[in-house]
């Protein structure tokens, strides 16, 4: 029961190939061709982005929310550690009290 129970490793099924046999094969040194030359047009010009001042007052109220729930959880995280911190100072405080009432008697 407590002692564990390794797999063991099936035998294969298949038939088996051997390895291949690789070749050394000797390089000719050529003369290099040059790249086809591109006759394509270039792409056409990316239109540019207008902003009108609805899209700007979405954008900086978009920043501006992403900001504050950025804020606040990084605000809570610190809270959480400062009273994790402030509580285990006082069980700290409550311990070492018990131990020395406990040395006086």
């Amino acid at each position: 029961m407590f002692r564990p129970k390794h797999p063991t490793m099936p035998q294969p099924t298949g038939t088996v190939t051997p390895p291949a046999v690789v070749e050394p094969t000797t390089i000719t040194p050529g003369t290099p061709t040059p790249p086809p030359a591109s006759t394509s047009p270039a792409p056409p010009s990316r239109p540019v982005v207008q902003l009108t001042p609805g899209t700007a007052l979405a954008l900086v109220g978009g920043g501006t929310a992403v900001v504050l729930v950025v804020g606040a959880v990084l605000v809570s995280m610190l809270l959480a550690v400062a009273v994790t911190a402030a509580s285990l100072a006082i069980c700290a405080l409550v311990i070492r009290s018990l131990v020395n009432a406990q040395h006086r008697r």
